[in-house]
Formats: structure tokens, C-alpha cells, sequence
């Protein structure tokens, strides 16, 4: 084994020959079925989800005041930055894979090991995570026993297992029913949301937004040790909260809301005119979102004073609590709809990312199989559905929620970190959409993310690290000698530079 050997990367033209195998004629690739209105769809059906409907409460009432509203909006604007990048790669390389295939293409076979492994990680937890949501919120809907659908203290959460099973079905059947059905659930929770905006904005009162950004204060006993973000740890600073490091610490967590826009990027192989589309999509996607989540948190910190907002559901209380009981259900069923397309699109992504380790070879290829009819990679897929259903179903997971913002983070980082260096290697590829003032916008947007890592705690590293280590081992002991590009199958498409990573 060689340092040259792991850092081997994938030719470019295997990439683009991967991605432009159409199997809307029947061949073996995925069905073209996707436009820009689909791919925005399934953006804000990933995004606007659990980070309005229960991170809102938490961040404002535990660690940043009204100023979580500043919280959404670095965020919004890290993920912002990292779409510019994003953007670049996907209308010129539009692939299965996103980050992964793009670490592939650039700086080697064990970074790109490292970024898809990570992405499974992201998807399965998220999913998982805002399943056990979903069954909450039916649980209080219609008075089900906590035993089997409560978020938390549930025995086997029934509720759960059940909707990640029937969307894995949706996932699997067809790309065009998946789009059709998230479209039509972000219809019902943009809806509400710009209802939410508009009908709290009579309810706001200017004392509950002062201060803007309480003064810090020392976190409690259970705040210091492993549960204290590394950044405190590394320069000995006392455990606080509030203050403007608990605006960075609430926009780290939070950032877990904006994670999903990656979603659209792994849908290249599926849209009709990527190089066009595929931009408009992640562009609309944080653009909507992010004004949403602006919007929606300015007004419950506004309609109760932070210290007071429900943690579980911080906008129906608020609305209870100003005597508008009504709004409170209806944001209930938009709750219901919100966490539901985030689960879908979280299913859908997580079998695109698999599909695309498969077909590497870096896991078994057989579970890359496309359907002949419904064109979707329905083993990965269905292995996937399973997977996640069990996590929802057997394991508390809101401990684990920041894993996600971690391995998002660390994804947008080698994304960004992969314009230059794809610019660098081939500077005669086609570009629809160039990231402005590179390399200065990648380098800043990948030290953007990485502060926003060192905001989350030890513990979430120390959790992510042993989910490394276990990627690793599956690496070394089977995708390392039996991938594509190390037993020669691809050999017939490469060139010089693809044996090692650009220095």
C-alpha cells in the first residue's frame, strides 16, 4: 500500500461518462426526469423541516436569545457560500455522488471514501432524527400512546418506523413520484409558514426582542468537560451561553437546517438540463429557505420571551400562548408535512450517494443495480430504507442531531476546497456557472465551515471520529483493493494525472 495508490482519483471523463449515461431510453443509468421548479422542490422539501419546527426553540431558549435570528442568517450564508462552490461542480460534473465524486475527481480515492462515508452518516441520522419528530408531532395531533410514538421514551417508536418504510417505497418506485409528492408537501408548509410570518407579526411585542443578544452567562455544570464546543476547549475559555459565541454556537447547530441543500446536487444525473438547472435549484433552494427561517424565528422570539418558548414546539406554544390556539394546529399539520418531505428527500439522497460509492466499486457493485422500470437504484435504496427505519425506531437520537451539522460542514469543505484544484487540473472543462473570485471565495468559504465545526462540541467530534474509524477499517479491508480504478476496470479512461492527486 502507497500514499499514491490512496490518493488516486477518478479521470474526469469516467466521471462524465458515468453521468451522461441517460436511462431514460432503457440503458443503465438513471431517467433524466427532473427540471429546476423539481430540484428547488426537493431543496426546501429537505430544508425547511426540523430546523423551524423544533431548533428554533431550542437555540433561542438555551443558547442565543432573539439573536438566533443572526444564528439562521450566518448559517444561511455559510451554506450560501458553500452553494456558490457547489453550483460550479455540479453544472460541470453533474453526477450521483456530489461531494464525494467531486473529492474523487480531485483529491483522491481515500478523501472521496472519507466524504461519501461521512454523507451516509449525514443522511441516515437526519432522516432518523426528524422521523422520531414526525412521530411526535402525530403523537400530539391525535392523542397516540407515548409508548410507541413519543419522540423521546418510546419503547419501539411504531410511528417512525412506519413513514421511513412507506417513503423508502415512494424512493424507490420512481424519482417522478417522489418530486411530485414533495412538491406538493412544500407547498402545504411554505404555505403555513408565510401564514406564520405574517398572522405572529400582530402578536410580536418589541420587549421580547430586548436584548437582541443577551449578555453571556456561564454555562451550567453539564456544559463544560466533552460537552463544551472545541473551540472553548482549545483556547481555555470558560463554558458560556448567550453572548455572541452563543450566536456561533446556535449557528453551528442550527446549520444542521440548511445541511439537506446538498440533496440537489446528487440529483444530477436525474435532471433533464443540469447545466442550467442544477443552479437554479441549489440558488432557489437557500434562497427561499433561508428568508423562511429569518422570518419565522424573527417572529416567535418576538411573541414570547426566549426564556419562556417550548422547546419541543416552539411555534405552535407561541401561538397558544397568545391565545391563538387555532394557528397552533395548523402549524402542527404543517410540522407533519415539513418533517415528511425532509425524510423523503433524505431516503432519495442517501440512495443516490450509495449508488455512486457502488459503482466505484468502493463497496459491492451488485447493490448499484438499476431497476429496469422504475430507473432508480432501488438496492441501495431498500438497504438504506431498512437501515434507517431501525435507527428511528430503536435508538433516542437527538443526542446525535450535531453529527449531522459536523458531517455537512466537513463535506462543504473538501467541496469548496475542490473548485481550485479542478480549476487548476482542467481548465478547458465546460463551466455554466463559475464560482466569483476564486480561489479566495473557496479558500474563505472552507475556513467559514470549518469555524462553524470548532462551535460544536467534543463530544459530537469524538462521536463523529469513531464513525471514521469504522469507514476506515471498511476501506482498508475491502473498497481499497477492489474498486474500479485499483483492479483496472477503468483503465481504458485514464490519463497521467489520474493516478495521483494534484500537489
Amino acid at each position: 500500500m502507497s500514499a499514491v495508490s490512496v490518493l488516486r482519483t477518478k479521470p474526469i471523463k469516467d466521471v462524465v461518462a458515468q453521468g451522461n449515461a441517460d436511462g431514460s431510453d432503457g440503458g443503465p443509468g438513471l431517467k433524466r426526469r427532473l427540471g429546476a421548479r423539481d430540484l428547488t422542490g426537493f431543496g426546501i422539501g429537505i430544508v425547511i423541516g426540523t430546523g423551524i419546527f423544533t431548533l428554533t426553540g431550542i437555540e433561542a431558549r438555551d443558547s442565543a436569545g432573539p439573536g438566533v435570528v443572526i444564528s439562521f442568517a450566518i448559517a444561511g450564508t455559510v451554506a450560501l457560500l458553500a452553494a456558490l462552490c457547489y453550483a460550479e461542480l455540479a453544472s460541470s460534473v453533474p453526477t450521483a455522488g456530489s461531494a464525494y465524486t467531486y473529492a474523487y475527481a480531485t483529491m483522491g480515492e481515500i478523501v472521496a471514501w472519507i466524504i461519501g462515508w461521512d454523507l451516509l452518516l449525514e443522511f441516515a441520522l437526519g432522516a432518523a432524527v426528524v422521523a422520531r419528530g414526525w412521530s411526535g408531532y402525530l403523537a400530539e395531533l391525535f392523542g397516540l400512546p407515548s409508548a410507541w410514538f413519543a419522540e423521546e421514551g418510546s419503547v419501539v417508536n411504531l410511528g417512525a418506523i412506519g413513514i421511513v418504510l412507506l417513503l423508502g417505497v415512494i424512493a424507490i418506485v420512481g424519482i417522478r413520484e417522489s418530486a411530485r409528492i414533495t412538491n406538493l408537501l412544500v407547498v402545504v408548509k411554505v404555505a403555513i409558514c408565510v401564514f406564520v410570518v405574517v398572522a405572529g407579526l400582530f402578536f410580536v411585542k418589541a420587549a421580547n426582542l430586548s436584548p437582541f443578544i443577551p449578555p453571556a452567562e456561564p454555562a451550567g455544570a453539564g456544559d463544560d468537560g466533552i460537552k463544551q464546543p472545541v473551540i472553548q476547549a482549545l483556547f481555555g475559555l470558560e463554558p458560556s451561553i448567550f453572548g455572541f459565541v452563543g450566536v456561533l454556537s446556535a449557528a453551528a447547530v442550527v446549520f444542521f437546517a440548511y445541511t439537506g441543500f446538498e440533496a440537489v446536487a446528487n440529483l444530477g444525473e436525474e435532471t433533464r438540463r443540469p447545466k442550467r438547472d442544477l443552479t437554479l435549484g441549489l440558488f432557489g433552494t437557500l434562497l427561499i429557505s433561508t428568508a423562511l427561517y429569518i422570518g419565522v424565528s424573527l417572529v416567535v422570539v418576538g411573541m414570547v420571551p426566549y426564556g419562556e418558548i417550548d422547546r419541543g414546539a416552539p411555534i405552535a406554544a407561541a401561538f397558544n400562548a397568545v391565545g391563538a390556539s387555532w394557528a397552533g394546529v395548523l402549524v402542527s399539520i404543517a410540522a407533519v408535512a415539513g418533517l415528511t418531505s425532509v425524510i423523503l428527500v433524505d431516503l432519495v439522497a442517501m440512495g443516490r450517494i450509495g449508488f455512486a460509492i457502488s459503482r466505484d466499486g468502493l463497496l459491492p457493485p451488485s447493490v448499484a443495480r438499476i431497476h429496469p422500470r422504475w430507473g432508480t437504484p432501488y438496492r441501495i435504496s431498500a438497504l438504506m430504507t431498512v437501515a434507517v427505519a431501525l435507527l428511528a425506531g430503536f435508538l433516542p437520537l437527538s443526542a446525535l442531531a450535531d453529527l449531522v451539522s459536523v458531517g455537512a460542514l466537513c463535506a462543504f469543505m473538501i467541496v469548496s476546497i475542490a473548485v481550485p484544484i479542478l480549476r487548476r487540473k482542467r481548465p478547458d472543462l465546460e463551466r455554466p456557472f463559475r464560482v466569483p473570485f476564486s480561489p479566495v471565495l473557496p479558500i474563505f468559504t472552507a475556513l467559514a465551515c470549518f469555524y462553524l465545526t470548532l462551535n460544536l462540541s467534543i463530544e459530537t467530534w469524538i462521536r463523529f471520529l469513531i464513525w471514521m474509524a469504522l469507514g476506515g477499517i471498511i476501506y482498508f479491508c475491502y473498497g481499497y483493493r477492489r474498486n474500479r480504478l485499483a483492479t483496472g476496470e477503468a483503465a481504458g479512461d485514464r490519463d497521467p494525472e489520474s493516478e495521483t492527486a494534484p500537489a
